[in-house]
C-alpha cells in the first residue's frame, strides 16, 4: 500500500475591513485643526464676542423689562389701590359716624347729616368696584371684597330700621343702630382693614421687584467689556495696530448700555425709594391717624346712643373696674390718633406737609378738651347739653372732627402729589433702556463680527 500523506493546510483567514469613521468626528477634527490656526482662532473669538453682547444685552433687556413693569404697578396699580382700601374703611367708617350722628338728632336729622350719610356708603360701593375689578381672582382680596359687598345691603338696612323706629320714638331703634354699629366694628371694618393691609403688602411687593440692581446684566456687561479689551489687546500685539473699528464700535456700544444700565437703574431706584420714604412711609400714617379718627367720632357718638347699656371691664391701678364701653374706646382711638399725628408730623418733610398735620394736632387737643365737657355734662344727668356738645354746631366736638378730618385730607393730597411726582421720576429714568440696551447690543455684536471678519480677511 502506497503511504498517505496528510499535509495541514493553513486556515483560511479574511482581515475586517477598516472602521468608517462619522461625519461628526471628521467635522470635529478638521474643528480642532482648524482652531490651531490664526484665521480658526480669530472665528472662535468673534464668535465668543458676539454671543457674550448679545447675552448681556438680551439679560438687560429682561431685568430691566421686569423692574420697569414693576415700577409702573407702583405708580398705577398697586398704590392707587392701597389708597382705594383706604379710602373705602374711610367711607364706610364715616357712613357709621353719619348714621349715629342722624340717630342722635332724632327727628331732627339735617339734610347734610343725611347726604353725608349717602355719599359715603356710594363711594364704598364704588371703590369697591374698582378694587373687584383689579383684584386677582381667588384671592384673599378678592374674599375681602366680596364679604364686604355681601355686608354693606345688611348695614345699610339695619340703619333704615334703626332710623325709622327712632322718628317713631320706639326705643328699639337705639338697639337697631348698636346692631349696624356692631357689624360695622366686627365684621365690616376688619374686613376693610383686611384689604387695605394686602393691598400695602402687593405694593411692598411690588417695590421689592422694582428696586434691586440688575447683578447678573452687570456681570455679563463687565465680562463683555473685559473680553473686547482683551481681543483688542491681542489684535495689537500680533499686527500693531492700535485700533480695530468694529471692535472699538462693539466695546463703544457695550460701554453705553452698561453705563445707561447702571446709572439709569440708580436714578430709578434713588426716585422709587424716595417715593416709598417721603410718599408711602407718610400716606400709611395719615391713613391710620384717619382710621382712628374716624374711630372715635363714631364711639363718641355711640356712648350717647347706648347711654351706658354697653360696659367693659378694664384694670386700673391694679383693680379690675367696669367702664363704658364706647367711651373707654374713644380714649384709646383719641390716643391712637395723636401717636400717628406726631410720626406724621416727624415724616413730614416740608411746610406743605407739616402744616396740615400741626393744625390736625391742635384740633384733636381741643376735641379732647369738648369731649371731657361733653362726658361731664352727661355723667350729671344733663343729655341734652351733652348732645349739643357732640352733634351742635360751633362749640361742639364734631366741629373739632371736621377740621381734623378736612386737614388730614389736605396732608394726604401733599403726600399723593410726591409720591407721583418721585415714583413718576423713578419710572421715567428706565424709559427706553429695554428697547435701548437690545438694539445697542445686536449693534455691539456685529461690530465685533465685522471687526474679527476685518483680520481674518488679511488671510485670504
Amino acid at each position: 500500500m502506497g503511504e498517505v500523506n496528510n499535509v495541514a493546510q493553513p486556515a483560511s483567514s479574511t482581515a475586517p475591513p477598516p472602521t468608517r469613521r462619522t461625519a461628526f468626528a471628521e467635522g470635529v477634527d478638521r474643528a480642532r485643526a482648524a482652531a490651531t490656526t490664526e484665521p480658526g482662532r480669530l472665528r472662535i473669538i468673534g464668535a465668543l464676542l458676539a454671543l457674550l453682547v448679545v447675552a448681556f444685552g438680551a439679560v438687560t433687556a429682561w431685568q430691566t423689562a421686569e423692574r420697569e413693569a414693576a415700577a409702573d404697578d407702583v405708580l398705577h396699580k398697586s398704590q392707587p389701590l392701597s389708597t382705594a382700601a383706604a379710602d373705602i374703611y374711610r367711607s364706610l367708617a364715616d357712613a357709621n359716624t353719619a348714621a349715629s350722628s342722624g340717630f342722635l338728632a332724632g327727628g331732627q336729622e339735617t339734610a347734610e347729616s343725611r347726604r353725608r350719610y349717602e355719599e359715603d356708603i356710594d363711594e364704598a360701593a364704588a371703590k369697591l368696584i374698582t378694587a373687584a375689578n383689579n383684584a386677582d381672582p381667588g384671592s384673599p382680596s378678592a374674599a375681602a371684597i366680596t364679604k364686604l359687598n355681601t355686608l354693606l345691603p345688611e348695614y345699610k338696612g339695619l340703619v333704615e330700621r334703626a332710623r325709622t323706629y327712632n322718628r317713631q320714638g320706639f326705643p328699639v331703634g337705639g338697639a337697631y343702630l348698636r346692631y349696624a354699629n356692631e357689624k360695622m366694628q366686627d365684621e365690616m371694618l376688619p374686613a376693610a382693614e383686611d384689604l387695605y393691609k394686602k393691598e400695602n403688602q402687593r405694593l411692598e411687593d411690588d417695590y421689592a421687584d422694582a428696586t434691586p440692581y440688575p447683578w447678573a446684566a452687570i456681570a455679563l456687561g463687565v465680562l463683555a467689556l473685559a473680553a473686547l479689551a482683551w481681543a483688542q489687546h491681542r489684535t495689537y500685539r500680533r499686527t500693531n495696530r492700535l485700533l480695530n473699528q468694529g471692535l472699538v464700535a462693539a466695546t463703544a456700544a457695550t460701554t453705553v448700555v452698561l453705563l445707561w444700565l447702571v446709572i439709569g437703574h440708580s436714578v430709578a431706584r434713588a426716585g422709587l425709594n424716595d417715593s416709598y420714604d417721603h410718599g408711602v412711609r407718610s400716606l400709611n400714617v395719615l391713613h391710620d391717624a384717619r382710621i382712628a379718627s374716624l374711630r372715635a367720632r363714631g364711639n363718641e357718638n355711640l356712648t350717647l346712643v347706648a347711654r351706658g347699656a354697653e360696659t367693659t371691664k378694664v384694670t386700673a391701678d391694679g383693680k379690675e373696674v367696669t367702664v363704658d364701653r364706647y367711651d373707654h374706646d374713644f380714649s384709646s382711638d383719641i390716643a391712637t390718633l395723636g401717636k400717628g399725628l406726631a410720626q406724621a408730623a416727624r415724616l413730614a418733610d416740608d411746610r406743605a406737609g407739616e402744616e396740615p398735620v400741626t393744625s390736625a394736632e391742635s384740633n384733636m387737643a381741643e376735641w379732647r378738651k369738648r369731649h371731657t365737657a361733653a362726658r361731664a355734662q352727661d355723667d350729671n344727668g344733663n343729655y341734652e347739653q351733652a348732645l349739643a356738645l357732640v352733634i351742635g354746631g360751633k362749640g361742639a366736638t364734631g366741629e373739632c372732627f371736621d377740621s381734623v378730618e378736612s386737614n388730614l385730607e389736605k396732608a394726604l393730597a401733599h403726600e399723593q402729589t410726591e409720591f407721583r411726582q418721585a415714583a413718576g421720576d423713578g419710572l421715567d429714568a428706565m424709559t427706553g433702556l429695554t428697547a435701548g440696551a437690545a438694539v445697542l447690543a445686536v449693534l455691539g455684536a456685529a461690530g465685533a463680527v465685522l471687526g474679527i471678519g476685518r483680520r481674518l480677511s488679511e488671510y485670504r
